[in-house]
Formats: C-alpha cells, sequence, structure tokens
C-alpha cells in the first residue's frame, strides 16, 4: 500500500486579518477559517459538467499571518467536531487525493466511525462497493461491475490509495452520483424529457433559488463556446441534478446511519462556497460540516470554504503505454497506431480489435482499460487481435508488446 504518511508543501490554513473580528460567515453556516490559492477549477467537462478556467484572483486587502500558520494537525481537531466533511478535488490532481486520503485517514484515527462518500462512483452501483469492501469482489472486479471507465473515465490510480485504505479499514464506500443515462439525456434534451421510470431516480426536490449558485454555473456556461442546440436552461438542469443528486444520497445516509460521521469526495465545483453539494445536505438533515478545498486550486476569497490547504506536489508513476488510440464506443477498435510507439513496432494496425491481452479477454474496451490500470512502463503483453483482410475476411493476429513509458 502507498505510503499513507507524505510531506506537505507548505501544510496551512492562510487567514483574512480581521475576518474572525467581524464575524463574517461563509455561504454554508461556518466563520471562514481561511482563505488562500490562486485559480479555481471544477470538473473537466465529460458532460455538460462545470468546468472552470484560472480567474483572477481577488487579494485586494487580504493579510496572511506568517507568525502562526496552523498545520494539519491543528486543524483535525475542529475537523472532528463535524458530522461531514466536504474534501475538495481537481480530479486530475494526484496530490489532491493524497490530501483527501490524508483527511480521512487522520479523521478515522481519531473516530474509526465514518463513511467516505464518493462522486465518481454512481448510485446503481452501491452493492459491488459493499462487496469490495467486505473483500468478495477484488479490485479489477469492482472496476468492471461499476462501469467505472465507462461512466467516469479519469485514471483509477488518482483514487486508489483512497479505496486500498477504505478496504484495509474495513471503510463504507458510499456511491453518490446519479446515472450518466439521466445526465446525458437532460443535457440533450431537458429535464422534461425524462420518463416516469427515469424522474424517479432523481430528487424529487431540486432548489434552484441559490443567486450565488445561478450566477456561477451561468458564468461557466459562457466562458466557453457551445455547439447547437446546447442551452444554459439544459446546462443548468444537469449541474442541478448532480447536486441534488449527491447530496439527497449523501443525506439518506446520514439519516439511516446515525451514528456514522461521512467524508464527502467531490470536484471543487460541487464544494465551492457551500452551495453545491453542502447547502443541499444541509436542507435535508441539518449537519455540523466543514468544507476543506486545495488552496492550488481555488479563488481567493472569503466564503469559498472553511479550509484551504496546500497539497503535496505528486505525480502518478509512469503508466505502460501501448501506443495507441482507440476508437469511440464499447469495442477495443485500435481508431490508430503512434508513430514510433510499442504498437507499432510490434505490428500493430488502425482497425484491429483487441481480442485478449495476456489471455484475459480484453475485447470491450472498458474491460481492456482495467487490464491496463498496473501495467507499467517495460511490461510484455501478448496480444491477440482480430484483423480485416481486404480478401481473406477477417483473422487473428499475435503480437507482443513491451509498454512504452
Amino acid at each position: 500500500m502507498i505510503k499513507q504518511m507524505f510531506r506537505w508543501a507548505v501544510l496551512a490554513i492562510l487567514m483574512l486579518q480581521g475576518l474572525n473580528a467581524c464575524q463574517v460567515k461563509s455561504q454554508h453556516g461556518h466563520s471562514p477559517h481561511a482563505v488562500a490559492g490562486n485559480k479555481s477549477q471544477s470538473h473537466e467537462a465529460e458532460e455538460d459538467e462545470a468546468e472552470v478556467d484560472e480567474p483572477k484572483i481577488k487579494t485586494a486587502g487580504l493579510v496572511l499571518d506568517l507568525r502562526n500558520m496552523p498545520t494539519l494537525d491543528s486543524i483535525i481537531s475542529e475537523l472532528a467536531k463535524d458530522r461531514v466533511i466536504y474534501v475538495g478535488e481537481a480530479h486530475t490532481t494526484y496530490g489532491h487525493h493524497l490530501s483527501q486520503l490524508e483527511v480521512i485517514r487522520r479523521l478515522h484515527e481519531i473516530d474509526s466511525n465514518i463513511a467516505i462518500g464518493l462522486e465518481f462512483f454512481q448510485q446503481p452501483f452501491q452493492q459491488y462497493l459493499d462487496e469490495y469492501i467486505a473483500g468478495t469482489l477484488d479490485e479489477k472486479e469492482m472496476l468492471r461491475k461499476t462501469e467505472y471507465y465507462l461512466r467516469w473515465v479519469y485514471d483509477f490510480r488518482h483514487y486508489k490509495p483512497i479505496l486500498d485504505y477504505a478496504k484495509e479499514h474495513a471503510i463504507p464506500l458510499i456511491a453518490l452520483n446519479i446515472p450518466k443515462e439521466i445526465t446525458r439525456k437532460v443535457g440533450a434534451e431537458g429535464m422534461d424529457a425524462l420518463t416516469d421510470e427515469e424522474k424517479a431516480k432523481i430528487p424529487d426536490d431540486i432548489d434552484e433559488s441559490n443567486s450565488l449558485y445561478k450566477k456561477r454555473i451561468k458564468d461557466i456556461f459562457y466562458q466557453h463556446p457551445h455547439g447547437e442546440g446546447r442551452s444554459y436552461e439544459k446546462f443548468m438542469q444537469v449541474q442541478l441534478l448532480w447536486d441534488e443528486g449527491m447530496a439527497e444520497r449523501a443525506a439518506e445516509y446520514l439519516k439511516k446511519n446515525p451514528e456514522k460521521r461521512l467524508v464527502v469526495l467531490a470536484g471543487i465545483g460541487h464544494l465551492e462556497d457551500g452551495t453545491g453539494i453542502p447547502q443541499r445536505v444541509n436542507r435535508r438533515v441539518p449537519v455540523e460540516s466543514s468544507i476543506v478545498l486545495p488552496a492550488d486550486s481555488v479563488e481567493v476569497r472569503p466564503g469559498v470554504g472553511d479550509f484551504l490547504l496546500y497539497p503535496e506536489d505528486a505525480k502518478l508513476p509512469p503508466k505502460g503505454r501501448m501506443g495507441i488510440v482507440l476508437a469511440r464506443g464499447e469495442k477495443s477498435i485500435v481508431s490508430g497506431v503512434l508513430p514510433g510507439s510499442a504498437a507499432e513496432k510490434a505490428g500493430m494496425e488502425k482497425g484491429d480489435v483487441i481480442l485478449s491481452l495476456n489471455g484475459e479477454s480484453t475485447e470491450m474496451l472498458a474491460d481492456l482499460r482495467v487490464f491496463l490500470v498496473d501495467k507499467k512502463p517495460g511490461d510484455q503483453l501478448d496480444v491477440v487481435a482480430r484483423r480485416k483482410r481486404f480478401f481473406f475476411g477477417e483473422t487473428e493476429v499475435r503480437l507482443k508488446i513491451k509498454l512504452d513509458e
């Protein structure tokens, strides 16, 4: 298991001078304990989810008191007073996930009765997370059954240390997100297009009254070009579905498990200002909570969160690469072979369908991605592929590929 202890670059909460004295409240009900950072970031837009360009940093009048800079040790006791702790992330920043793990680890050492809510798993697949924690499902099978690489797509290695720790300590994992099929349909056709069966899978209570939330989503929408059929109204509906859906699932868990503390891991855009998930949880079940955001990825301003911390500047280790481009869809179809790559040297061709790797079926794209999760540069693959021949129909080819970095 990856070593849990890691060096914090400048692990700190930076205080806005005079903020506590005037008892300014954040949007989610706490006095902001800190402000810091240099850019705002939300979801990398896989569908309609909010993606934010780097904003202007609001530093006018900001004073950083460097004489008594808190550490994670000094704030963890404050976090431990809350029923819900929200810890934000930019999905592709490994240091953010290590920060999430460290918060979880330290809270667990204080009180083992915790659960972890996860944006990156969808609600219909909860049973497979339960089986994974119970030890009846291994990691790769869990990824297949939750359809991780069809529904989330980001490199699982970002999250693996968190799930390893949860499994080691039998910490429940809670799938928060609503089904992708629903958000896609709403993004394309609007909420009115949902069937009664689909509507039964989304919250009845969807609140769009928060003006700060609406302004932020509107600003995000108009920062980016949108093709035909893309409308602000549908974009807003998708954002509301994401946030209300995750909030409802979290609130249900809290109600059913009154003894549990919940650590929610989600993209920054779902947490900043408290207007995404946090306020919507609190509307359903009033709880004490804190929002922890990565200081390297948020806009500096009062109310953005409760705690901002600097994560470790960490990178994922190099990943073994075949050097191919895969076509969109369910099958593992090679739509391109990169010049000079391991695949080209081995004789792979555009149009090949990868049937198996090292004897394991990978004809389905999700299976191929799951197989490659733990593969490193230098690993050897025995590849079986189906190839079309112009005059001779289809044939199977066998290749040996040594993965590149």
